[in-house]
């Protein structure tokens, strides 16, 4: 039988636009099943990169976010000793990874370059899925306008998106699943994860 696919919802939280220049401060994963259960979750706060230094733009973002701040600089891990955990985590997963972020191409250019510059490979190759993509896709409107606020409210639960990493993993991984719930395709598949859930999104 083969191997399930496992959806990595992921949130970085960083002092810059691009990573070298600036640093990856936290990252968190969450890994959900399509049917919508946690398998389990990865966190790490970072020492910033040697020679780096934050944007003014990003440092005055996080001024206004002193709890965030604080969250995300308490117990920090040397890079290389969490890019590689991450990578064991990863690995570890009944299922094949596929990076999942909003939007991917931030979260996952980060997380990308930190896994290859230090624990020299990704477990997740390129599999990286952007969900505003794939809910413009679902509800037939253009990238730009397709955003949060104009999404189904069924889509969403009660977690909270506090720029806390750990917290928006868990908050877009369960939006993300709902999406898949959503999806008739995904729903009415003979044997697809949500075959026995005619009625609406994964609660």
């Amino acid at each position: 039988m083969a191997r399930p696919e496992i959806y990595v919802s992921t949130d970085v939280e960083t002092d810059g636009p691009i990573p070298g220049p600036h640093s990856m401060l936290s990252f968190a994963s969450a890994a959900f099943t399509a049917e919508k259960e946690l398998l389990g979750t990865f966190s790490a706060n970072l020492v910033t990169l040697p020679g780096a230094e934050g944007a003014p733009e990003t440092m005055a973002w996080w001024a206004t976010q002193p709890q965030a701040w604080a969250a995300c600089r308490a117990d920090q891990q040397e890079p290389a000793t969490a890019m590689v955990a991450y990578r064991e985590w990863v690995t570890s997963l009944p299922g094949k990874p596929v990076f999942v972020g909003y939007p991917v191409a931030f979260d996952f250019m980060f997380v990308y370059w930190y896994l290859i510059r230090f624990a020299g490979s990704s477990p997740f190759s390129h599999s990286a899925l952007d969900m505003k993509t794939y809910a413009m896709a679902l509800l037939g409107t253009d990238y730009r306008s397709t955003v949060k606020r104009t999404m189904p409210p069924e889509w969403f639960d009660e977690s909270p998106h506090s720029h806390v990493a750990l917290d928006d993993a868990l908050e877009q991984g369960a939006l993300f699943v709902a999406m898949l719930a959503a999806n008739p395709k995904t729903r009415k598949a003979e044997g697809g994860p949500h075959a026995d859930r005619a009625g609406g999104p994964a609660r």
